[in-house]
């Protein structure tokens, strides 16, 4: 895996990862990661990505990592960021994988990249905040509808509840839980704190984000698209993909009985079994 920090044209460094550089031959799947978490690319997926001829690139969005933070970031801006980087690396296709808020933002980079994005698959993506018809907040556990509830406010208001004290409660179900003991327990090297090593810029601008415009318009997505939810998602409700699913040309739905948000990640494997069938 290199590891290489991206000069942007605004100055910032994005902080980026590639498992095979120069290996034109293979896929490139770019992986979006999850909030908060480390951009590195899922080492749950590494022995099937071989067996697919996959080659992953992946970043810490802003505020992660070695990213430097941008207050005030879209999917649309983050869609950007990868322009660069995938010009930056030669890159001309890709396909595109995301897990729960990196879901939403694979989803903003296909409806930004258009043509260089040959397949896109999600777990638990977020709709957007103004999605019509769509009761966003519904079904959400407690802490998350606090948490993107300040967020919604601004960032200031974001802040203010990050430093209160008060605990985020994923109330995860027992499939979640289980997850952890298999190969998905690799989440918890990428999670938290050690995601942020200077402040939470990341979480604040994740939340933040999922409040905000989107700045492109999913609908316009034209390459073939998995949608994956567990059906008992507290986290992000299964009704944000029902959306996304009936609002996007070329989607599939699979919703997984008796999931949650962690154990959507259990359809891994076939997901991207899926996208390669989609770009052979």
């Amino acid at each position: 895996m290199e590891e290489i920090d991206f000069r942007l044209p605004d100055g910032r460094v994005l902080h980026g990862y590639d498992s095979a550089p120069g290996d034109d031959a293979r896929l490139a799947v770019v992986w979006h990661h999850g909030t908060p978490n480390l951009g590195t690319p899922p080492a749950p997926l590494f022995d099937t990505s071989e067996r697919l001829g996959i080659r992953w690139i992946s970043f810490d969005r802003p505020g992660y990592g070695g990213s430097t933070p941008a207050p005030g970031r879209t999917m649309a801006s983050v869609a950007a960021d990868l322009t660069a980087l995938l010009d930056t690396l030669g890159i001309g296709t890709c396909a595109l994988l995301g897990y729960s808020g990196g879901g939403s933002y694979a989803l903003g980079a296909a409806a930004v990249l258009g043509d260089r994005v040959e397949a896109v698959a999600t777990f638990a993506a977020i709709a957007p905040y103004d999605a019509a018809g769509l009761d966003w907040y519904d079904g959400m556990i407690a802490s998350g509808r606090a948490s993107l509830r300040a967020a919604a406010e601004g960032r200031a208001a974001k802040l203010r509840h990050e430093n209160s004290g008060v605990e985020y409660d994923p109330e995860f179900t027992a499939a979640d839980v289980a997850m952890f003991d298999g190969p998905w327990g690799w989440l918890g090297s990428v999670a938290g704190e050690q995601s942020m090593p200077d402040g939470p810029d990341g979480l604040v601008d994740d939340d933040c984000s999922y409040t905000l415009g989107w700045g492109c318009d999913p609908a316009t997505i034209a390459a073939p698209t998995l949608l994956v939810h567990g059906a008992d998602d507290g986290v992000i409700p299964c009704a944000h993909s029902e959306w996304l699913a009936a609002t996007l040309p070329a989607a599939e739905l699979v919703l997984l009985p008796d999931a949650g948000h962690i154990a959507a990640l259990a359809h891994a494997e076939p997901a991207l079994g899926w996208i390669r069938d989609r770009t052979a």
